[in-house]
């Protein structure tokens, strides 16, 4: 199935050009929906089904439900109005019914005689004097009504793009089921346990694309039918491999660098904070510092909660690496949080001649040069940044560690970027992940099979809870005298503003408006402003300002989500809640309670709020485990976010949905370990099928 000669590819594997009907222009468009191949055909699986295996007699039509219909014209004419119209008539006997066509031919008012018999398919809603269809799929034949026949498979509806409908890909997955009929590999199913009661891949797809009458919709649609689990077994595994192999090929390939170093900076550094590690960062960090004294490269997951000290564990890494005579990179994905991570490590390890260099898209073009020759010739030792740190023109002297933070952010591309800055033929720099946006264990089973995976679960002593509450915007002024008391009393609070539009001007528009509302509204209280548009040097100088107390409160954008710690902070004012995820509302919270004084956090939505919102307003009033939040955030949103895979889609799933399918998890290892030690060939074949050349970005 791998060969180059076309007459050794599997029929499956040819391009869609081989299909009867499909020209250049046509798998040009497929190609727009990851459609290549015969067998990527086979896997584009429908959104949902239609029943048009038996007609439902004009008489019997709801409101609201969709239907196949048969009937003769009474009557058809184009109706003059606001919008121009063709209305067409029809009764069987038990009803009539009323078509509404806004877009029309003329020629289809004579089509439509009086006497025809049709058949149309569509959804019944109400109208003036009759139930209406509004543009049905409408056949047309002169005889009898009866010589129109029902389907005898359910219709799909598929995932479909511009100059691709529906009727062109339904003729399609029809050639390509008949191909797979003839032979379609199924390599898994003879290792399958009989205690799992799936269908082989070959009915698992026939039931998919055409389900015979009957079949419960419901169980399609929901992905608990057995088709289904079959597929997203199979995918599921097919990923779990993948990573597994990328893991133990890296480990055999390619080295790193020894990263022991004399332990004299680690002492100095331990020495000079101001608090002891808890017991769970210095459990990691003996984690990480025996992965960076092997010539295996480090990959490392580190998961903490909001304020779990994830920085310091970083930092000890990065001193390592500078101890052994090479440099560390450490990249954040905005501006805000990666000079607040500037602004940590120059103060920590500047006191030890350590230097550490500063970069970013937005800095001046001398202050970059300097920052890229000092980086080139090494002098730098830690370096921190944004995406700039991938640019081609920078070029580090040798890298010994990468550090990537919140990297769910990042697209996958990005984060390969920047590992393979310290590449070579035979190396390769010790990755360090972190996130605060903890990874529910069914999550990073799956998605992290080729990352070892470290968790700080605990918090730092004197963080005190945050006592969460929802207040509908109509008692804004109760919340505007709680920042006044707050403030009085000697601490600082944030005001952050949220917008639906991702738009950074009309983000800092609102923010603006906000600051200047409450410095009228409360004329005693400093009032500072933050938000993404500003320069990087009038960022740093509020934050400093917010930071040694000068400013008491801090109205911001979504940028102060990470990052920022200001332990004098007790109260967090969200505005419109309603408008963010769960773990970024989490991460906001998250700036308050970092010191011994009670904090608050008030989510100012307007009413009314959808299920949704509720559902996730409700999440985090009751629980500020971030771990539980997290595992609540993938059953409402889903996994994309968590895993960055979402700028790319290089890790999408096509059929697994992780929060629904997580019990297929333990079957997904059980195999995994049977197919590497019994059956290689059959991974192999599987990871080929779904994951194809994204298998690459499994590596970062």
């Amino acid at each position: 199935m791998t060969g180059n000669d076309p007459e050794t590819v599997h029929p499956l594997c040819r391009p869609v050009t081989g299909l009867r009907g499909v020209a250049a222009r046509l798998a040009a468009r497929l190609e727009r929906l990851g459609v290549r191949t015969v067998q990527d055909l086979l896997f584009h699986l429908p959104l949902r089904y239609e029943d048009r295996t038996r007609h439902v007699p004009i008489g019997g039509l709801q409101p609201g439900i969709e239907a196949l219909v048969r009937g003769r014209v009474d009557l058809a004419e184009i109706v003059q109005g606001r919008r121009r119209r063709l209305l067409c008539r029809i009764s069987d006997g038990t009803g009539a019914l009323t078509l509404v066509f806004f877009h029309f031919h003329p020629a289809q008012l004579k089509r439509l005689r009086q006497g025809t018999c049709v058949a149309c398919y569509g959804e019944a809603r109400r109208g003036l004097d009759t139930l209406e269809m509004i543009h049905p799929e409408i056949q047309l034949q002169g005889g009898s009504a009866g010589e129109i026949t029902e389907e005898e498979t359910l219709t799909p509806v598929y995932p479909t793009t511009e100059g691709v409908n529906q009727t062109t890909l339904r003729r399609l997955l029809a050639q390509a089921l008949t191909l797979a009929r003839s032979d379609l590999p199924d390599p898994l199913q003879p290792h399958l346990p009989k205690e799992f009661s799936l269908p082989g891949l070959l009915g698992a797809l026939t039931t998919l694309h055409a389900p015979p009458a009957g079949t419960d919709v419901e169980a399609l649609t929901g992905g608990w039918h057995p088709a289904v689990q079959r597929l997203a077994l199979e995918e599921l595994l097919a990923h779990h491999l993948s990573l597994r192999k990328l893991r133990v090929d890296a480990r055999r390939r390619t080295r790193a660098p020894v990263l022991r170093g004399t332990g004299q900076l680690v002492a100095r550094f331990l020495q000079a904070l101001p608090f002891r590690l808890t017991t769970a960062q210095q459990r990691v960090d003996r984690q990480i510092a025996a992965d960076m004294a092997s010539a295996a490269p480090m990959m490392r997951l580190v998961q903490g909660d909001v304020g779990s000290g994830k920085t310091v564990v970083a930092a000890l890494a990065t001193l390592r690496s500078v101890e052994s005579g090479l440099q560390a990179a450490v990249m954040a994905p905005t501006e805000l949080l990666a000079e607040q991570h500037y602004r940590n490590f120059r103060d920590w390890l500047a006191p030890l001649g350590v230097e550490v260099a500063w970069l970013s898209g937005r800095q001046a073009a001398r202050t970059r040069r300097m920052m890229l020759e000092r980086i080139g010739g090494g002098d730098s030792g830690v370096v921190v940044g944004t995406h700039a740190l991938f640019q081609e023109q920078v070029e580090f002297h040798r890298l010994g560690l990468v550090v990537v933070d919140e990297q769910h952010r990042f697209g996958v591309h990005q984060r390969l970027a920047l590992r393979e800055k310290g590449q070579s033929e035979t190396a390769q720099p010790h990755q360090l992940i972190m996130t605060a946006t903890p990874i529910p264990r069914t999550l990073a089973m799956t998605a992290y099979a080729d990352l070892d995976v470290s968790v700080i679960d605990e918090l730092p002593p004197g963080r005190t809870p945050v006592t969460t509450a929802a207040v509908p915007d109509v008692r804004r002024g109760e919340v505007v005298a709680a920042v006044k008391r707050a403030c009085a009393e000697g601490r600082q609070a944030y005001w952050v503003c949220t917008l639906i539009e991702e738009s950074d001007a009309l983000q800092a528009q609102a923010a603006e408006e906000t600051a200047t509302l409450l410095t009228e509204t409360l004329p005693q209280v400093t009032v500072g402003l933050v938000h993404g548009r500003m320069k990087p040097a009038d960022k740093e100088a509020v934050m400093d300002a917010f930071a040694c107390g000068r400013t008491q409160l801090l109205v911001a954008t979504t940028v102060i989500e990470v990052g920022v710690d200001v332990p004098n902070a007790s109260l967090m004012i969200i505005e419109n809640p309603e408008r963010l995820g769960l773990a970024q509302l989490h991460q906001l919270r998250g700036r308050v309670g970092r010191g011994s004084a009670a904090s608050s956090c008030l989510l100012l939505y307007h009413p009314p709020l959808s299920e949704a919102a509720r559902k996730r307003l409700g999440v985090l009033r009751r629980t500020s485990d971030g771990f539980e939040i997290a595992r609540q955030d993938l059953e409402i949103r889903g996994p994309g976010e968590l895993l960055g895979t979402r700028q790319t889609g290089a890790w999408a799933f096509r059929v697994t949905d992780l929060a629904r399918d997580a019990a297929q998890l333990p079957r997904v290892q059980e195999l995994a370990d049977i197919l590497l030690r019994e059956a290689p060939q059959v991974a192999e074949a599987l990871i080929h099928r779904w994951v194809g050349e994204a298998r690459r970005y499994g590596r970062v």
